[in-house]
């Protein structure tokens, strides 16, 4: 029996090139005359002392024009008694489009308004896409983003592992839009029983 030979599809919007566009030639020199416009344009106002298109030196340098709603890294906020906010329902995690945030779920019997509560909360920067929809899909106010990103960039992956203490020391934020009472009052205010 014969063996069928493949013939491919042909696309209905199938791109024509011209015969300059088939050289190539055109094309390179095209983007070269491009590129080394932009480059003398940039050198020439940084050697009139003007800032043009230089790099901004972050730590020390930060830019202006930033959006106000700049995403960076994430932040747990925090309770009055400095354990975080967060419930550990694993919205979060759930929404995450890269699939970065892992959550395990703690139990504490003596907080009634807050029983659960995350044991483990790590997010992987290797991985993570700065989208903000674990925001977003938080009810509890639990997780933000601050537009500064120090120390994410890493040679080792499992230094890029970003664990719940770090997520809520290195910018700590108390100011949730749903705050709990601390644990002994909520206990004290409770009605005994009958």
């Amino acid at each position: 029996m014969a063996q069928k030979t493949y013939v491919r599809k042909q696309y209905w919007n199938k791109m024509e090139m011209d015969w300059y566009e088939r050289a190539y030639l055109f094309e390179v020199l095209r983007g070269l005359w491009i590129t080394g416009k932009v480059f003398l344009k940039n050198l020439g106002t940084y050697m009139l002392g003007r800032k043009g298109a230089i790099t901004t030196y972050y730590p020390e340098e930060k830019r202006i024009d930033y959006a106000p709603n700049n995403r960076g890294k994430h932040v747990l906020t925090q309770r009055p008694d400095g354990s975080p906010q967060c419930v550990a329902c694993n919205m979060c995690a759930t929404v995450c489009p890269a699939k970065v945030i892992e959550i395990d779920a703690g139990f504490d019997p003596d907080d009634p308004a807050h029983p659960k509560y995350p044991e483990r909360f790590e997010i992987d920067y290797s991985r993570c896409i700065f989208c903000g929809l674990c925001v977003e899909a938080c009810p509890e106010d639990a997780i933000r983003m601050a537009p500064e990103v120090p120390h994410l960039t890493s040679m080792d992956r499992g230094a890029m592992w970003i664990k719940k203490e770090e997520l809520l020391t290195w910018n700590p934020q108390r100011d949730v839009a749903k705050p709990y009472p601390p644990k002994g009052q909520v206990a004290a205010a409770a009605p005994k029983g009958h």
